[in-house]
Order: C-alpha cells, then structure tokens, then sequence
C-alpha cells in the first residue's frame, strides 16, 4: 500500500482538520463511498436530484475541501460530484494508479459507475484536470463538456514533479510557506485560508513524484465536446502560454482564458464556469 503520509500522527492531523471542512460545507451535502477496483473513494455529493451530474476533481496535495468556494454556486443548477482523488490527502483510498496506464480512466469508470451516472459535465484543476482530460480522451461518451484550470498534459511542466519546490526546503512550516507562495502562486494575506492547507498538506504529505504524461495532439483533436481551459499566465507548474496556444489550435470547440497576472492557484471563476457549463 502506497504510503502518502510521512508519519501516521500527520495523516490523522490532516484528515481531522478535512473532516472539520467537510462538517462545515456551505450547501447540504450527502457523504458516499463508492467501492473501485482502487479501493474506496469518498465523494461529497450536493444539489438537486434531479438536476444534471457535475464531477469535481481536485488537484494534486488537495481533496473535495478546494471546491467549497465554488459548490454554492454550481450546486444551483448541478447535482455536483465532488471527488477525492485516491491516492492524495482525502478520505479515498491511499492506492495510485498509473498515470497514462489508462488506469485512471478505468477507476472514474467505477466511480461514474458506483454514482449511477452515465456521463456528466467535468470540472478538473491540474492533476485533477489531467484526470478528467484523459477520461475524455479514453471515454469520450462519458464526458459531455469539460472546464480545465491550469491542466496538466498540455503545456510543458516545469518542474519535475507536483510541488517540487515544496520539498526542496527544509520542513519548517515558514519554508513550506514561502514555497507555496511561489509555486502556487498564492497571496500571504488575500489567500491565507489557502496558504494555510497547503502548508498544513505537505507538512504531513508525500505528493506523486512523476511527470504528468502529455497528450499528442491527436487526442486534442479527437475531442468532441465543448471544452472551456482557464490558465494562468504566472503558472509557475506548467507553461500556460502553450497550453493555451495547444488547446486553440487542436481541440474543435475549444474556448481558452489565459489570465496574465494569476498563477497556478486560479480562484473566483465560479461564475464563468457556471456559464459555460450552462451554456
């Protein structure tokens, strides 16, 4: 079993604080363990019924936590699917299947399958919008639109593998801050809340350690669906300038917003994803 924590007493710090998160969602939520052939994967589910399936997928060093300042929002008009990647700081299992294997694929196949959900709308951010990307590639017919926030397998990664930086310093939580305020891109003051659990994570967390596989362009090309990619111009992770130009030029029904002042951490676009979403 894949070890994601540097100490059993961290693991527990850190699923006691996702847990006090998760008792104090802003919407009504429904807590659901869907079994894979990964194992158990935690999903947090919200919004009508009835109402069409959005799947969430957080990126890496994260869990279904990142999405609570969008769920009010997307909860509206979806029935909102917020997954916790297995493999990374949440409530799934801690197993980690390989990246590119199409073993992914095969274990949002179970989660989609565990939901009764036969296709839906995706929502994915870095690992998470790799995920949902290479589960379009695979599954197109299960995928009906698709919005991406700095996506791995696109544009070029700069560093070798997520959070890199991260590690590279000593493990003090003022390093662990200065690092997180590079690579993510996030503000000591206006994202304090964000700062915080990302220094709490990789206190107590081993992220995956490999490259993302990229997607050849004839399996951008390949997509059908609409698709909306949000990057940030200081995206200190991947070059959003070639995601960007990657996704103009191969992916049929593509729509593309490329922020120049923003890094990797992009947040407040819950509106326009709504939009698209709707749209």
């Amino acid at each position: 079993m894949t070890m994601i924590y540097k100490s059993e007493a961290g693991g527990r710090e850190l699923l006691d604080h996702y847990r006090r998160v998760l008792d104090a969602w802003p919407v009504p939520a429904e807590h659901v363990r869907v079994p894979t052939r990964e194992g158990e994967t935690f999903v947090l589910v919200s919004g009508p019924r009835d109402a069409p399936p959005l799947v969430l997928l957080h990126g890496s060093g994260a869990n279904a936590s990142m999405w609570r300042g969008d769920v009010p929002t997307w909860s509206e008009h979806f029935r909102t699917y917020a997954v916790d990647l297995v493999g990374e700081p949440g409530l799934s299992a801690p197993s980690r299947p390989a990246l590119g294997s199409g073993a992914v694929s095969l274990w949002l196949d179970d989660v989609l399958d565990g939901l009764g959900i036969p296709g839906a709308a995706f929502v994915g951010t870095s690992l998470g919008g790799w995920a949902a990307l290479d589960h379009a590639v695979r599954r197109p017919e299960r995928v009906t639109r698709l919005a991406l926030m700095c996506p791995g397998g696109v544009g070029r990664q700069k560093v070798g593998w997520i959070f890199k930086s991260l590690l590279a310093r000593p493990f003090r939580r003022d390093g662990l801050r200065e690092s997180a305020m590079a690579v993510a891109g996030l503000d000591g003051e206006r994202d304090r809340q964000a700062l915080d659990d990302v220094v709490l994570t990789f206190t107590h967390f081993n992220p995956r350690r490999e490259k993302l596989p990229v997607f050849p362009d004839q399996a951008l090309r390949g997509l059908s669906m609409p698709v909306l990619v949000v990057v940030g111009g200081r995206d200190a992770m991947f070059d959003s300038r070639q995601t960007a130009r990657r996704v103009r030029e191969c992916v049929p029904r593509a729509t593309v917003t490329l922020l120049p002042e923003v890094g990797h951490a992009i947040f407040g676009q819950a509106g326009p994803i709504a939009e698209f979403l709707r749209s």
